[in-house]
């Protein structure tokens, strides 16, 4: 049956409900592939980019799992999103606050724990933020999970994949008309070289810093 919306973003949102309601209603198994981009926009009657867009969406919210060459997989049936949507009723300086709370202990806990490899991702992740500028939202939340991962806590993951997509969604929402907040590339290079050096303290002050921006921003348009 098509799907039909107002607008594209409604649309996408749509689509990802009804994905959602499917893996709820278990069509698909854990472990299962889900069916490709273009079998799925003929079932909903909708375009390809919408579908990847809303694949990507719970990609990030931890329900599927793309693997390169093989297509998508079931990562997960249960759905905690659903407490974490609850969070569109709080402010979005609320959201930001928890954030900073969750992301200054992600990078504390980081500089202990941090092995090679999670360096190595941290290091990608930044030269790709230099490299897309404005067009870098990806590789920012790859840069902050690859901040949690590195904490080697899977609560703390899980968690995080769940909260960041909701963080997203409310500062498109917060911010209306206007601008996302400009990424600090120099914030998250100190970030980094304080995980990298084994400093909980610097990192932990490093990941405050990051999120500085963003709050700044938001609190000037909410006194406006």
């Amino acid at each position: 049956m098509a799907l039909r919306a107002a607008g594209r973003q409604s649309l996408v949102d749509t689509v990802v409900d009804q994905l959602r309601s499917q893996l709820a209603e278990g069509e698909w198994a854990v472990g299962d592939r889900i069916p490709t981009e273009h079998e799925l926009a003929e079932q909903l009657g909708v375009g390809r980019n919408t579908v990847r867009e809303a694949v990507h969406v719970l990609v990030h919210a931890g329900l599927l799992e793309s693997r390169q060459g093989n297509g998508t997989f079931v990562r997960s049936a249960a759905d905690p999103a659903a407490v974490l949507r609850g969070m569109r009723h709080a402010g979005v300086l609320d959201v930001l606050e928890l954030r900073v709370a969750l992301e200054a202990e992600a990078a504390r806990l980081a500089a202990v724990r941090r092995d090679e490899a999670d360096l190595r991702a941290l290091r990608h992740a930044l030269a790709d933020l230099h490299e897309q500028g404005d067009r870098a939202a990806d590789a920012d939340l790859a840069f902050h999970l690859g901040v949690v991962e590195a904490t080697h806590n899977a609560a703390f993951t899980e968690v995080y994949r769940f909260f960041s997509t909701q963080v997203h969604e409310t500062l498109i929402t917060a911010l209306g008309d206007h601008e996302m907040p400009p990424i600090d590339l120099a914030a998250h290079g100190a970030l980094l070289d304080a995980i990298e050096n084994g400093d909980p303290v610097a990192a932990e002050g490093a990941a405050r810093a990051v999120l500085q921006v963003p709050i700044d921003v938001v609190t000037a348009l909410t006194t406006r």
